[in-house]
């Protein structure tokens, strides 16, 4: 991020991220406080442990036992008790065909998640249409940085960091109901930071395309706009 703002010759600006994407906002904040004239994070994930477990290894499983069932389908009993290393291996190996099965068991299962309805339509449209590569490149990338902790030194790293952005403007937009990233990261950064604001969207998961959440970040997003085109 801080190479492409360089290249673009970009002084300062301001981030908006969800998901994994508050994950690199926070992080790149709080390398680069400076640059950032404001955060609006969505769907907080903070790339602790647990949140990967959660809904990796034993949480989200307990609400929805169905999609769990197809989730681990592909992968041994006997492998199961690390369902991150499992897929890895073989996301990462030589079979093509296994890494397919493994990679739309993956990407089904978290799309399944991503709305307080699930929309059916849109896990059969991005994760089974034969002619999307989609699913392989999404599974792949999130196993890859979940193996690996995110390159973090520390399960709390941005939490340890929340001090050096306190003073920048910011909004914390959240479903009540995200099933992919609780609403438990989120309150403890918010307790963390209080300037922060929160706002919880009762009727929502995770996904920025419902309605609520869609509002909100429109709403905060031009209230930014105006905040910092009088701050010029």
């Amino acid at each position: 991020m801080e190479t492409l703002r360089k290249h673009l010759s970009v002084d300062q600006w301001m981030l908006f991220g969800g998901s994994w994407g508050s994950t690199l906002a926070l992080i790149y904040a709080q390398t680069h406080p400076n640059r950032v004239l404001a955060l609006l994070i969505r769907g907080v994930f903070a790339m602790r442990r647990w949140e990967v477990e959660w809904l990796y290894q034993l949480g989200a499983s307990h609400i929805f036992p169905d999609y769990w069932e197809d989730f681990v389908a592909p992968i041994p009993e006997v492998e199961r008790h690390n369902l991150i290393e499992a897929y890895y291996r073989r996301l990462t190996g030589s079979n093509s065909e296994v890494q397919m099965i493994c990679a739309r068991a993956w990407s089904c299962w978290e799309c399944r998640l991503l709305k307080l309805v699930p929309d059916l339509n849109m896990v059969a449209t991005r994760v089974f249409n034969d002619q999307s590569k989609w699913p392989l490149a999404f599974a792949k990338i999130e196993c890859h940085y979940f193996v690996h902790g995110g390159w973090l030194d520390s399960d709390d790293h941005i939490f340890k960091g929340v001090e050096k952005i306190r003073h920048i403007p910011a909004a914390i937009v959240q479903g009540r109901y995200d099933m992919v990233c609780p609403l438990q990261t989120a309150w403890e950064l918010h307790k963390l930071w209080p300037e922060a604001e929160l706002h919880m969207i009762q009727l929502a998961g995770h996904s920025s395309t419902e309605m609520g959440v869609t509002s909100k970040l429109i709403q905060i997003t031009d209230k930014f706009a105006v905040m910092l085109k009088k701050d010029q």
